[in-house]
C-alpha cells in the first residue's frame, strides 16, 4: 500500500506581497509570501502487479531438521491446551456460552478446544455486520486486499506455519507430510495464486476504438457469501471464505464443528490486516 505523500509546490518569486501597514503603524512591515496550502495526494499513479506465483516447496520434515524441531514443539505445547473458540462478528469475540467440544479423532477423550454456538440472534447480528462492512471492504482497491492475502501468506510460510501444520495433525489425525502439503503449503499456494488469478480477471476488459471506451467493472456480489467448510481439509476451509472476499465479498464463514483450527485461519488473515466484519465467524 502506497503511503499519501505530501507534495508543497516551490513558491515563485512573482507571488510576493507586502502587508497593508496599520493606520497606528508608520513602520514598515518585511515582505514575505504567502503561505501555500499543501496538497495531499493519497492516491497511486501506476498500475500495480502482484508477484507472479510459485508454488510453496514442501518441507521433507527429516530427523534433525529444524522445521521437524519445531513442529514436535508445538505439537507438545498445544496438546496441553484447551483453547476456547468465540464467535467473530464484526471484528469482536462473542461468546454465546452454550460451548460444545472439538476433540482428537484418534483420542475422544482428549479435548482440544471448546467452541460456542451461534444463536438466532447471533446469526442475525453476523449478517448485520457483513453488510455493514461492505460498504468499506468493497470500496478498498483490488491491489490492497490483495496485499492482505498475501501478507497471510507470508505469516503462514514462516512463523504460523509449525502451529497450523500441528493443529492440522491433532484436529485431523493427519500425518507431518499431510499436514504440510494439506493445511501449509496448499493455503500458501491459494493464498498467492488468488490474487494473480484476480489480477488476470480484472485485465479482461472490453475492446475500444477512437469513438468509445469500454470498461468493465467488476462488482462484489449483492448480500454475502455464506461459506461452509468441511472438517478435513485446511486449506479448503482456509480457502472457500478467502477467495470471495478477495474479490470484494463480505463472507459469513460457518467452519465444521470439529475444526479446531479454525481460529488460526482467521487469526492469520486478520495478520494480513484484513478489514473486520470482511469475515464472520460462525459455528452451531
Amino acid at each position: 500500500m502506497s503511503a499519501p505523500s505530501t507534495i508543497r509546490p516551490a513558491r515563485s518569486g512573482s507571488s510576493t506581497a507586502r502587508k497593508p501597514k496599520p493606520a497606528n503603524d508608520g513602520a514598515a512591515e518585511q515582505s514575505r509570501a504567502p503561505e501555500t496550502p499543501v496538497r495531499v495526494l493519497t492516491g497511486f499513479n501506476g498500475n500495480r502487479r502482484v508477484p507472479n506465483p510459485v508454488n510453496e516447496p514442501v518441507k521433507s520434515y527429516a530427523s534433525g531438521s529444524p522445521e521437524r524441531a519445531a513442529l514436535k514443539e508445538r505439537l507438545r505445547s498445544m496438546s496441553k491446551e484447551v483453547i476456547d473458540i468465540p464467535l467473530i462478528i464484526g471484528g469482536r469475540e462473542v461468546r454465546s456460552g452454550e460451548t460444545s467440544d472439538a476433540v482428537m479423532p484418534h483420542n475422544h477423550r482428549h479435548v482440544l478446544a471448546k467452541w460456542h454456538r451461534a444463536s438466532e440472534a447471533n446469526i442475525e447480528e453476523a449478517i448485520r455486520a457483513s453488510q455493514e462492512a461492505a460498504r468499506d471492504w468493497a470500496n478498498w482497491s483490488w491491489e490492497d486486499r490483495a496485499s492482505d492475502f498475501l501478507k497471510a501468506a507470508e505469516l503462514l510460510t514462516t512463523t504460523w506455519r509449525a502451529t497450523l501444520n500441528a493443529a492440522t495433525m491433532l484436529g485431523q489425525s493427519k500425518t507431518a507430510f499431510q499436514a504440510e502439503i494439506d493445511a501449509a503449503c496448499e493455503l500458501i499456494d491459494f493464498w498467492r495464486f488468488n490474487p494473480f488469478y484476480a489480477q488476470s480477471l480484472y485485465d479482461e476488459q472490453p475492446l475500444s476504438d477512437r469513438t468509445m471506451w469500454n470498461q468493465l467493472d467488476y462488482r462484489p456480489l449483492e448480500g454475502f457469501v455464506y461459506a461452509v467448510t468441511p472438517f478435513n481439509f485446511t486449506s479448503i476451509a482456509g480457502n472457500l471464505p478467502t477467495a470471495p472476499a478477495l474479490m470484494g465479498n463480505t463472507v459469513i464463514w460457518k467452519p465444521a464443528s470439529s475444526d479446531a483450527e479454525r481460529v488460526l485461519h482467521h487469526e492469520a488473515a486478520r495478520g494480513g490486516r484484513t478489514a473486520p466484519g470482511r469475515d464472520q465467524l460462525r459455528c452451531w
